[in-house]
């Protein structure tokens, strides 16, 4: 009987140590919880920043400095007011984000469409001339052995599809 009592006693207090435990966890996950919820109420910098008029909203015009940002405003508008207000601010940040990404990837795939067109000439010497892209603009550079090859990469190069304007870098030796 007395070792069942002794027993007993090891096993509460076991259960107490666990409890303490579980107790400490979930406290600190409430913690973790509030500093995450203080953090979601500090003001975002970059929105006080652009808000003149400190009337805790944005105006179109308080963004037009940023490039491209007109499609990100009205996707995020969600209440479609013409205003955002900090959590709309962050949402068309996010697709901002996505856009400029966006125009990166295409630029990419440009650079190879014209890179592939100018390896496609066979009288070019495409290997020496470099395609760098822009927003659609491409910078072409390099070397080529005459003028006529000049001209032969340039117009190769305005000729593919997408290609807003192009840039003559290209030096001849």
């Amino acid at each position: 009987m007395k070792s069942n009592r002794a027993y007993l006693r090891t096993e509460m207090r076991k259960g107490a140590t666990a409890g303490a435990i579980a107790l400490a966890v979930s406290a600190a996950f409430c913690a973790a919880g509030a500093i995450a919820a203080d953090e979601a109420k500090q003001p975002n910098a970059k929105f006080e920043s652009l808000d003149k008029n400190h009337d805790g909203v944005l105006t179109r015009d308080e963004v037009r400095n940023i490039r491209d940002f007109g499609r990100a405003f009205n996707e995020a508008d969600a209440n479609k007011d013409g205003k955002l207000d900090q959590d709309e601010f962050i949402k068309a940040q996010a697709i901002h984000d996505r856009i400029l990404a966006g125009k990166y990837v295409s630029d990419s795939v440009l650079t190879a469409k014209v890179k592939a067109a100018l390896l496609k000439e066979p009288a070019l010497k495409s290997l020496d001339v470099s395609v760098e892209t822009m927003r659609g603009e491409v910078l072409l550079s390099g070397f080529v052995t005459d003028e006529t090859q000049k001209e032969k990469a340039m117009k190769v190069a305005t000729s593919v599809n997408g290609v807003a304007s192009v840039k003559d870098a290209l030096v001849v030796r």
